[in-house]
């Protein structure tokens, strides 16, 4: 198992039917965007649709990109499961090297296959949170700290690294025609530049 990544879980302290609301609006709001797509979930829809009131709603989640943020976090929660103890290599097993390059190529998947979620997630009024995902600036700055190659401060290039990494697709989630994922053209053209980023780096 790998120590580079702190798994998510259940807030600490929280009431039973507190988790019981959270789970059946999260389960709601999947059901919503299965049968409408993101755009109809509302709070009031939501809360209608669950039978509570919008106040729980509100609580749960404080604005409707809350919402939107629990379902990314669970999602995220999959995701990290994949790279802790799944096969290599993405999880562990391989060299840093390609488990690097598995990492970047299966996390540009992830976000454009949740490209809705992701979308409605991102808070319009704050600046696009490019390099600031801890899951990856963490995981990525543990398999470099693991190569052979002479690098400069492991922090600073973590950091550019997850926002050449996630930039890029954030970028394109915020774009006013960006209601549906990029063709498997660009997809794959943005997986292919990130593993010759990598290797790139890494070259003795």
């Amino acid at each position: 198992m790998d120590s580079s990544i702190v798994p998510f879980g259940k807030p600490r302290g929280e009431r039973a039917d507190a988790v019981r609301n959270r789970e059946l609006l999260l389960t709601t709001a999947r059901e919503m965007i299965a049968e409408q797509g993101a755009d109809k979930v509302t709070m009031d829809a939501l809360a209608d649709r669950a039978g509570l009131g919008k106040g729980t709603v509100f609580r749960r989640f404080g604005t409707r990109a809350g919402i939107f943020q629990a379902l990314l976090d669970a999602a995220e929660h999959h995701f990290q499961e994949e790279v802790l103890f799944g096969p290599p290599p993405l999880g562990p097993g391989a060299g840093p090297e390609e488990r690097l390059i598995a990492y970047g190529r299966a996390r540009i998947d992830f976000l454009l296959d949740h490209h809705a979620i992701a979308r409605a997630a991102l808070d319009r009024s704050l600046p696009v949170p490019a390099g600031e995902t801890n899951i990856s600036r963490i995981h990525v700055r543990m398999l470099l700290t693991r190569t052979t190659a002479a690098l400069p401060d492991h922090d600073t290039l973590a950091l550019q690294l997850t926002a050449a990494l996630e930039g890029p697709v954030l970028l394109y989630l915020t774009m006013s025609n960006a209601k549906t994922p990029p063709p498997p053209g660009p997809r794959r053209a943005l997986a292919d530049s990130w593993q010759t980023l990598v290797e790139r780096l890494l070259r003795d």
